[in-house]
């Protein structure tokens, strides 16, 4: 180095005559001698500094997907349902989240973080609640057009408007319960194919899964068409069948990849277990749901 610096402090020698250095040209090669010397150190072969890995608070695991033994998060970056937010408001904030549940469905799901069953199962109960009550106000509009003299009987005897209140006011929730039963049947039974293929247990977050599936059934029901007509244009509302087409196996896969890193031939074996389980479940409820409505109709 020492050299270096005599070497450079020596008057050059171009073309045969003696030139000196100026001050300004002296601190301009400096000056770019610095810089070279910063880039050879930038070198592709200096070692990178790579972020240490997101890893679970509980188990200390990197792709941990939900610690058996805690009810909190998984570690790392997670989507945000939008229903979780408080300060939306709280139509604003169900309908948003049941749109995600259709229309970016994969993406909704495979991201879906786990977290409190309790906002779950609200969110579930008002979704299947719009979509059966809006189901019961069409109904009741088509019998008024098509048998207008049963629904002025029903409306003018005090016994067959005593039943079918009955019928309605009990009804209508009962078989909102049954849609949100099947729907945590259907999440349950995800956790349980998926174990049984590998992969690890993740039970609070499949039945967040079936719960927030709630929203396939209130964006297609009459109600659900309506808003999306108003938001986003009739086309969009025509649009709805075609997006709805393979909704629920479409929205398991990715619940199946996000989760419980499921997929292929796992995943199918895991898909086919969460439509038996739910089937049965669904079925057998209905049956009850049957017989109690009956009983109180002829009571």
């Amino acid at each position: 180095m020492a050299a270096e610096k005599l070497r450079r402090s020596k008057p050059e020698l171009v073309r045969g005559r003696v030139q000196t250095e100026s001050l300004e040209e002296r601190l301009d090669r400096e000056a770019r001698e610095a810089l070279a010397r910063a880039d050879r150190e930038s070198s592709p072969d200096r070692e990178l500094e790579i972020p240490a890995a997101v890893v679970c608070l509980v188990c200390g695991e990197v792709d941990c997907t939900g610690c058996e033994q805690s009810d909190k998060s998984r570690s790392g970056i997670v989507a945000i349902i939008a229903w979780e937010r408080p300060a939306m408001p709280m139509l604003s904030r169900l309908w948003a989240t049941a749109r995600s549940t259709t229309r970016d469905a994969e993406g909704f799901f495979e991201l879906m973080p786990d977290g409190p069953i309790l906002p779950a199962l609200r969110f579930a109960m008002l979704c299947e609640l719009f979509a059966v009550t809006s189901f019961a106000l069409v109904f009741f509009s088509i019998a008024l057009i098509v048998a207008p003299d049963f629904v002025k009987h029903l409306a003018l005897d005090p016994a067959a408007r005593s039943v079918a209140l009955r019928l309605v006011l009990l009804g209508v929730p009962a078989f909102a319960g049954l849609l949100v039963i099947g729907h945590i049947a259907h999440g349950l039974s995800i956790d349980i194919g998926a174990t049984k293929n590998g992969a690890r247990r993740a039970r609070s977050r499949a039945l967040r899964f079936g719960l927030y599936a709630c929203g396939w059934d209130l964006v297609p029901s009459p109600i659900g068409a309506i808003v999306v007509a108003i938001k986003e244009g009739i086309r969009a509302m025509f649009g709805l069948t075609s997006l709805l087409s393979g909704l629920p196996t479409r929205s398991t896969n990715a619940f199946l990849r996000g989760c419980y890193r499921l997929d292929g031939e796992k995943a199918k074996k895991a898909l086919g277990t969460s439509y038996v389980g739910a089937a049965v479940v669904t079925l057998g409820f209905a049956l009850l749901l049957l017989i109690a409505l009956t009983i109180l109709a002829l009571a």
